[in-house]
């Protein structure tokens, strides 16, 4: 048995009994290690970049539930519209527009799942709205003329550190963030349920405060293949 099956395995076992889920990360991993995974069970895969994702797709089967986890330019969108499950980098309400009317020109029958992505950690490199802008989208017309996108949750990408505290913070601030938005706008919306956090490194302290997505791509693949 492959290294990945065990680890896919183990993962599942892990999160037995409790409300969190695994994306496998993919990103810079070969189709054939993907369906090893796949063989394994599993179905949920994150990629970063859209040409990645679109070459992967050809080449595996089409019950993939791919997320997008990279940040997402708009003019990138159309090209993942029409068969993305979930997009969780949604940034900006320029963002989420454009999915939203690239779906209906592929006229969806199931809306693209998306997830808001805020700024938690220190890095300016980090990719996500403030509290106070997703509060404005989701207040916003134009957001609620949107029929073919669905707001599941919040996604966040915390510090790059050893500093324990310092990560339970920050998962902590994102938690309180999907708390106070799933009480202001979506506390009958049962679609809204979704806490994108934890990675590889830092996965069992986002799953004890409260993640419902973590994120793995090394535990799974081991070492990135950045000569791809």
């Amino acid at each position: 048995m492959s290294d990945i099956i065990d680890n896919i395995r183990d993962f599942d076992a892990k999160l037995l009994n409790t409300p969190c889920r695994l994306v496998a990360v993919s990103k810079t991993h070969s189709p054939e290690k993907i369906m090893e995974a796949y063989n394994a069970g599993h179905r949920l895969f994150g990629e970063n970049k859209v040409q990645e994702l679109l070459e992967k797709r050809e080449q595996l089967p089409h019950d993939i539930a791919w997320h997008l986890i990279g940040h997402l330019q708009t003019n990138k969108v159309k090209q993942i519209a029409q068969f993305i499950d979930t997009i969780q980098s949604v940034d900006s309400l320029k963002l989420l527009a454009e999915i939203n009317k690239r779906a209906e020109q592929f006229n969806r029958t199931v809306p693209v799942n998306c997830m808001l992505q805020f700024a938690i950690a220190d890095e300016e490199t980090k990719y996500g709205m403030s509290y106070q802008e997703a509060v404005d989208l989701l207040q916003s017309e134009e957001y609620r003329n949107m029929h073919f996108i669905r707001i599941t949750g919040v996604m966040g990408i915390a510090t790059n550190t050893y500093d324990e505290e310092k990560l339970r913070s920050e998962f902590r601030t994102l938690r309180d963030y999907f708390e106070r938005l799933k009480e202001t706008f979506f506390y009958a919306n049962t679609d809204f349920k979704e806490i994108s956090m934890g990675m590889t490194s830092d996965w069992k302290l986002a799953l004890a405060e409260g993640s419902t997505l973590i994120r793995v791509g090394s535990g799974i693949f081991g070492a990135r293949q950045y000569n791809k």
